[in-house]
């Protein structure tokens, strides 16, 4: 929701064809104009981040095998309790675990990306934990467009 101040689309890729929040979190999302969910995918390739950039993602259907490419300028990641990193590895800086590894408060090793929750919190990995975590990344990407905006 709080990124929705920010673009004029945010997609919500989910790898399943319904959300397990609570059913007023799954009305309030979903009937926000500008967010689009993108049922039964996964991502699998951020763009341009070699570049110093988030240019789109490629996501992949993983009931129909057909992939798409979804332009955007940023990706947040929130995956369950285990880190289910392994797309970003050799890009995102990372232990041994999968843990994505912060550089500075929330921000990773690529500018522009950012990890919250559960694939950066090895230690409490829990809801609680990953909504503060998320208003982090969330604060931390405002402050990332406006210098950019500047």
């Amino acid at each position: 929701m709080y990124l929705t101040r920010f673009g004029s689309i945010v997609y919500l890729v989910h790898r399943r064809d319904t959300l397990r929040a609570s059913k007023i979190m799954a009305e309030r999302t979903l009937s926000h104009d500008k967010i689009k969910p993108v049922w039964d995918s996964v991502v699998t390739e951020v763009l341009d981040v070699k570049h110093d950039k988030v240019t789109g993602v490629q996501v992949k259907n993983v009931k129909t095998g057909a992939e798409t490419l979804l332009d955007c300028a940023g990706v947040f990641v929130a995956i369950g309790h285990v880190p289910n990193t392994q797309l970003f590895k050799g890009v995102l800086d990372m232990d041994e675990s999968g843990y994505i590894n912060p550089l500075k408060g929330i921000a990773t090793n690529v500018p522009g990306v950012f990890v919250a929750g559960d694939c950066s919190d090895r230690v409490y990995r829990q809801a609680v934990t990953a909504a503060g975590l998320g208003c982090a990344a969330a604060i931390e990407a405002e402050r990332y467009l406006a210098a950019r905006n500047e």
